[in-house]
């Protein structure tokens, strides 16, 4: 009996235990979440909101986070409402450190209260984007005091830098691509964004979005531009290279080899 009455209390120890990991792990689900210990300042963003294109790329492990909004919503027919999003953030967040999402409304205080409410899902890893217009930066401004994360949009122009340093926000996106279509050389209007935070001391992000090819980013990273975010074939392309396809497959070939020989 004296056995009996030592071992129960142990055994009730050990199912405890159990039963308290099974209730954390519904709780708060396993993430496959890695930040590696060599990414140095790098950060790309995957630009969809297409959860199949997360699924594929996702693990491939180079993303930092998700960006999205609402015409990529739109495009990949989700819901633009605060309940989505949340679900949105809790399946990127799965495979990534950040999601960012647009707050939408007429007036400073509508992009503010979205924006609070988008952002309760995690304020430490959801990223609130709002136009980078007079109203919007009122928005981001009580955001910011909310002590949530922020990063200015729409970017068109160098002298928007200013605005998001000035302001203290974490990213600003200027769009490259529709840049250059609107006449100007959108790649030097992101360096000079660059130098511009840089030499005001400032931490913010040059988020360079808009992008439409591989190399562009390979050469902005040659300026020292380290943030970027892209859509899924920028991704795919990214892998584009004939010669490591046949020398990976050379090594398969030789490694089927090897097994086989005595």
């Amino acid at each position: 009996e004296t056995v009996k009455m030592k071992v129960a209390p142990a055994r009730m120890n050990h199912l405890s235990i159990a039963a308290l990991a099974t209730l954390l792990l519904h709780i708060f689900p396993l993430s496959l979440s890695f930040t590696p210990p060599h990414r140095g300042g790098c950060r790309l963003f995957l630009d969809t909101a297409d959860t199949n294109e997360w699924d594929a790329l996702l693990p491939r492990g180079m993303f930092y986070g998700v960006t999205t909004n609402p015409t990529l919503l739109e495009r990949a027919n989700e819901p633009c409402t605060v309940e989505n999003l949340h679900k949105l953030a809790s399946k990127a967040l799965q495979y990534t450190d950040e999601f960012m999402c647009q707050s939408w409304g007429a007036t400073a205080d509508d992009l503010f209260q979205t924006g609070m409410a988008i952002s309760e899902y995690d304020r430490e890893r959801v990223v609130i984007k709002v136009p980078v217009t007079a109203t919007g930066a009122e928005a981001a401004s009580k955001l910011t005091k909310a002590g949530v994360r922020i990063c200015f949009t729409a970017c068109y122009n160098k002298k928007q830098a200013l605005i998001a340093a000035s302001s203290g926000v974490e990213y600003i996106a200027p769009y490259l691509g529709r840049i250059t279509d609107n006449g100007k050389d959108g790649y030097d209007e992101c360096r000079q964004m660059q130098n511009i935070v840089d030499g005001l001391g400032s931490g913010t992000r040059i988020l360079v979005a808009s992008l439409r090819d591989a190399d562009t980013i390979a050469k902005l990273a040659m300026e020292g531009l380290d943030t970027f975010t892209f859509n899924p074939d920028v991704a795919r392309e990214l892998f584009d290279e004939p010669l490591t396809d046949n020398a990976a497959e050379e090594f398969e070939e030789a490694a089927a080899r090897g097994s086989t020989s005595d």
